[in-house]
């Protein structure tokens, strides 16, 4: 069915949403709007919210001023304009990236064009309007209205509409964001324990106006006896309104007794809830100081293997975090003095937390178990394969199931322990040097030399570099063309961009012979 041709303020409109929506211009800097609002991780957030809170403060401070004492002119007129503008534009920005007006025009002439009906703007704009609406009348937009109201001033009675200022820091403090958030969670438990104190305060309201309308003085009419049925309950007791029959004293201390049962209960409540928080905060900010790294390592179980790491000296120059189902596990390694959170390495959620595409990583799966170290290898590089997976095997059989998941290092403790036990017992003293070299009890020492873009080992040949000078042996190259070892490479092989030696010497000569090779500082600390 063709298109009907549209005229007039229809043509208009609709021309102009679809111009909005396929300006990439208009779509980006909307976008960057709305993550610099709302968006925690965005890096310019702490600024825009030490500004607003910085004129939240120096508002209600001017507020409390000048009860007493009159402002001066130029002060007025931060407080009137200044501060009333950037609130302003704030609430009309926070309004505009609430929704998207454009899209809602051409979804409905898209609409309407496919059914073959005629296409009402007007049913489109009062679509997009509803979600405004929806956004404006949420508790934070309302209290971004109101804050903006003190800037008409001859009325004298909106100044206290500035304190509407006072709340916009809930939107802006992290801590009293998170206070907002338990409360949130306990939603339930604290309304049925508001329900209840409403209950036993009217009840008691009630009983104590009943007895006492007559014999007490303070007891003139209802609102008198809820007033003293709540400062009792809360246990504040003022002692303005005393009970004065038997009755009343009675109804008193029954009130008291319900007072103290359910103060002990809105406390185990709201005890119970931060304890929670607390323990997701702690792990949000060892979250938050792996993501600073640009590379570090997410070590998946806490075993004997992990254990086994750590016990090397080098293990503390890595930044890391440990994940681990198991809470006991995880509380292990925090007695260890290490960093660990409890959580699922094999779902997806959980790597998204990291700074993955961002950052080098190197994913370590220590777990028993080879079905989850292949689901954590799965999802380690569906996010991103770059991510260099080094995971523990149980025996060769499964070996190839690891290296279809893309695992790129497997270990085999179990059959490198019955080697090295093998070697122990028929070669102890080929045993005991190596076992020296790998664990750093010699002065001989294997380590691996990068060859990056600056370096002056790029180009060169094997018989070209004189190793001797460095009291350095060359025991090996690993080509990354190829991707094959060659052990005691012969003279004529040349070096190339990405090449990797492996050598033999004392930690001062390798580290020496690695300064002189790379002509670039930084490179060589990549």
């Amino acid at each position: 069915m063709p298109k009907r041709v549209l005229e007039g303020f229809d043509a208009l409109v609709l021309k102009l949403a679809r111009r909005l929506d396929s300006s990439r211009r208009y779509k980006k800097v909307k976008e960057q709007v709305r993550s610099l609002l709302n968006d925690p991780d965005n890096p310019y957030r702490k600024v825009v919210d030490f500004t607003i809170i910085f004129f939240i403060v120096s508002s209600v401070a001017i507020l409390i001023y000048e009860v007493k004492e009159p402002i001066p002119k130029w002060l007025e007129f931060y407080d009137l304009y200044i501060v009333s503008f950037v609130f302003l534009v704030e609430y009309l920005l926070r309004l505009w990236v609430s929704s998207d007006m454009a899209s809602e025009i051409i979804r409905e002439y898209d609409e309407a064009a496919f059914v073959g009906r005629k296409f009402h703007v007007r049913k489109a704009l009062l679509r997009g309007l509803k979600k405004k609406l929806a956004y404006m009348v949420t508790p934070a937009a309302i209290v971004d209205l109101m804050a903006i109201f003190p800037a008409y001033r001859p009325l004298r009675v909106l100044r206290i509409f500035i304190l509407f200022r006072f709340l916009k820091i809930l939107r802006y403090t992290r801590s009293i964001n998170q206070f907002v958030d338990v409360l949130a969670n306990k939603r339930f438990e604290l309304l049925t324990l508001l329900f209840l104190l409403l209950f036993v305060v009217l009840t008691g309201a009630i009983a104590i106006y009943v007895l006492e309308e007559t014999h007490n003085e303070n007891i003139r009419n209802l609102f008198d006896a809820v007033y003293w049925s709540l400062v009792t309950i809360s246990t504040v007791g003022y002692g303005d309104i005393s009970p004065v029959t038997h009755g009343g004293r009675v109804i008193a201390m029954i009130i008291i007794i319900f007072g103290i049962a359910m103060i002990s209960f809105a406390t185990s409540v709201i005890v119970s809830a931060f304890s929670e928080k607390l323990n997701e905060l702690k792990e949000e900010r060892v979250v938050e100081e792996v993501n600073k790294s640009d590379e570090f390592l997410i070590i998946c179980g806490y075993g004997q293997m992990t254990k086994m790491f750590f016990r090397q000296a080098e293990a503390s120059e890595y930044n890391y975090i440990i994940l681990d189902k198991d809470p006991q596990r995880v509380q292990e390694a925090i007695h260890d003095g290490y960093n660990a959170i409890v959580d699922d390495a094999s779902r997806h959620a959980t790597l998204t937390r990291f700074n993955l595409k961002g950052s080098k990583v190197t994913l370590l799966c220590m777990s028993h178990d080879d079905v989850e170290n292949i689901y954590i290898t799965l999802n380690a590089k569906s996010i991103d394969p770059r991510i260099r997976v080094i995971a523990r095997a149980s025996s060769p059989a499964i070996v190839k199931k690891y290296e279809r998941a893309g695992v790129d290092h497997i270990l085999l403790p179990n059959e490198m322990a019955s080697t090295m036990m093998e070697v122990a017992i028929l070669k102890p003293i080929m045993y005991k040097a190596v076992y020296a070299i790998f664990t750093g009890k010699s002065l001989a020492l294997l380590d691996e030399v990068k060859i990056y873009e600056h370096s002056s080992l790029k180009g060169q040949k094997i018989g070209d570099v004189d190793f001797h000078s460095f009291k350095l042996v060359l025991v090996g190259v690993q080509k990354k063309e190829s991707g094959e070892f060659i052990f005691n490479p012969p003279d004529d092989v040349t070096l190339e961009r990405g090449d990797v030696l492996l050598v033999m010497g004392h930690r001062a000569s390798i580290e020496y012979f690695r300064e002189i090779s790379c002509l670039d500082a930084r490179e060589c600390k990549a």
